[in-house]
């Protein structure tokens, strides 16, 4: 690893859980413009391998819902939505699938950054 991989890691490893959720959204939402980009430009291997890296995303954010709170089961019924609407835009590289998993990957992706920021508005009362 190189000292800018190894600076990142540690930039990561240092972020507070809301922080590295925001991130993952970010992320996702880049992969997706990223494969949205590709098949414009017919780079269908590059469209496919910023697919797979969103779907890995949509697949991590999955796996750290608590199931226990109701909110939960809304959160993973969108997920599972986008990872499939992923999965069809890869076999098929079809933009607009990518486009309807994007609208909700930034809606999801603000509505969580506005939590951020009134829980911390709350905590600093």
């Amino acid at each position: 690893m190189d000292a800018a991989a190894r600076y990142q890691e540690q930039i990561i490893m240092t972020k507070p859980p809301e922080e590295l959720t925001l991130m993952l959204y970010d992320g996702c939402i880049r992969f997706i413009k990223l494969a949205m980009q590709a098949i414009d430009e017919k780079k269908l291997d590059r469209a496919n391998e910023n697919i797979i890296k969103a779907e890995n995303i949509i697949t991590e954010l999955m796996s750290t819902l608590d199931m226990s709170y109701e909110i939960s089961k809304n959160l993973m019924s969108l997920y599972d939505f986008v990872y499939r609407w992923l999965i069809q835009a890869n076999l098929k590289k079809d933009k607009k699938y990518l486009q309807e998993a994007l609208e909700i990957v930034e809606e999801m992706r603000n509505t969580w950054a506005e939590a951020i920021k009134i829980a911390r508005q709350q905590k600093n009362k």
